[in-house]
């Protein structure tokens, strides 16, 4: 029996939020820590690279979303400019990696608001819940994301303003001594910053999701683009006041430190009444995060599925909410499953690897496309392409061996079900022989 589609609701403002929704709760509250672990000052030098490498990446997505406006993203652009194993890879290091952000967003979440013995069984709780609103369809999962933005923005804008004061208001909470943290220099060296480049770039990821929900999207040739565009250059700007904010405030070592480090932003300010609305805020972007996440990964998993690339059955669409509600339950499964096993910063930096590859076959994708077809230079798509490359080889070593071990896995998994595909198919044509004929 034929699935029903999925069915085109979203503006370009739902849009918008759900790309916002997914990038800033994906990364300010979590990354800017373990990033200062790697870079120390050079934390700054280490999102500007990260920011350059997200910003081809958005111009090769916007400019094959245009082209080919369905469900799966850079699986879709990889199986359709590059051949069926780009694509393959693709949507296959999409889904592994961004399940590992749904379980670095619920980690996040709880760390915010429970007490350490509970954050495993909050955070499984938290995963519980947001599947369920992604379960009654895309245009509330669009609304509840446009509350969370707005609410975390204004979040965002009072760290910041901590921040400022901290730095330069006389604030003693850094150990740079008088001097500005965002000047000082160390000896970590390009590696480190690199390494920290490759940690951030997790946190600029979630215009993907704006992409992969091309089938719900009104007039997308022209939306999706545009969305990507607006949602890129807020979390750019975002994400650099924060990092400044934070690090000016807390410098290096006490950034690296920190468990909560925009909560450390307002209280070294001074500002310890505002320290329980910046952990509400975090719970609440987190939340906002793992809800555009697990729309998107359940998107490219029905993309897959549809090409028998993942199980039949993640193909299957609910007939009254439209969605593809059998592969979101599987990803939050697995979430859950995760978030019970591995720490944060491990998320996090397998979280890249998978993302980093995925963006890899959309700029070769990009950099395919006829004249005619392209919107930003083919230089920016190979640049693109580099930059990934690069980044991915500098994650640290659990990163790239975890990595490397599940993509083993997803190339196993193709070869045997081809294989199983054939036989059958095989067995099938030698009992009729009609069909040998």
């Amino acid at each position: 029996m034929d699935q029903p589609s999925l069915a085109r609701r979203l503006g370009l403002r739902q849009a918008v939020a759900i790309g916002l929704a997914a990038m800033i709760g994906a990364g300010v509250f979590a990354v800017f820590a373990p990033a200062a672990q790697a870079a120390g000052a050079g934390l700054m030098i280490g999102l500007a690279i990260a920011a350059f490498v997200a910003l081809a990446n958005a111009g090769s997505t916007a400019q094959l979303a245009a082209r080919y406006p369905e469900s799966g993203g850079a699986y879709r652009y990889g199986r359709e400019r590059l051949g069926e194993w780009p694509g393959f890879l693709a949507g296959w290091s999409f889904v592994i990696g961004k399940t590992a952000s749904c379980a670095a967003m619920a980690m996040t979440f709880a760390a915010y608001l429970a007490p350490p013995d509970w954050q495993r069984l909050i955070a499984i709780a938290a995963v519980i819940a947001i599947t369920a609103v992604d379960l009654r369809g895309i245009t509330r999962t669009a609304r509840v994301a446009t509350a969370v933005v707005i609410g975390v923005l204004v979040v965002l804008a009072l760290v910041v303003a901590a921040g400022a004061t901290a730095t330069f208001g006389g604030a003693t909470g850094g150990e740079s001594g008088g001097a500005s943290p965002l000047l000082a220099t160390d000896d970590r060296g390009w590696l480190g910053i690199l390494q920290s480049a490759g940690l951030l770039f997790f946190a600029f990821a979630g215009y993907a999701r704006i992409a992969t929900l091309g089938e719900e999207v009104r007039d997308p040739s022209r939306t999706i683009p545009r969305a990507i565009g607006i949602a890129f250059a807020v979390a750019v700007l975002v994400y650099a006041a924060v990092g400044a904010a934070a690090l000016g405030a807390l410098g290096p070592a006490g950034l690296a430190a920190s468990v909560a480090p925009l909560v450390d932003v307002v209280e070294t300010a001074g500002w310890g009444w505002a320290a329980p609305l910046v952990r509400v805020g975090a719970a609440v972007a987190a939340l906002g995060a793992l809800l555009a996440l697990l729309a998107g990964i359940g998107r490219t998993a029905l993309a897959m599925a549809r090409d028998d690339e993942l199980p039949r059955p993640l193909a299957r669409v609910h007939p009254r909410f439209r969605v593809p509600h059998v592969a979101e339950i599987a990803v939050a499964v697995v979430v859950i499953a995760l978030v019970a096993t591995v720490d944060l910063r491990g998320a996090i930096g397998f979280s890249s690897f998978g993302v980093l590859l995925y963006y890899l076959v959309a700029n070769l994708a990009a950099i395919s496309q006829p004249r005619s077809e392209r919107r930003v230079p083919r230089a920016l798509s190979a640049a693109g392409a580099v930059g990934c490359l690069v980044l991915v080889v500098t994650l640290p070593p659990v990163s790239i061996g975890a990595g490397v071990a599940v993509l083993a896995l997803g190339v196993g998994y193709r070869l045997i079900a081809r294989a199983a595909r054939s036989a059958r198919l095989r067995r099938g044509l030698g009992g009729r022989p009609d069909e040998r004929a």
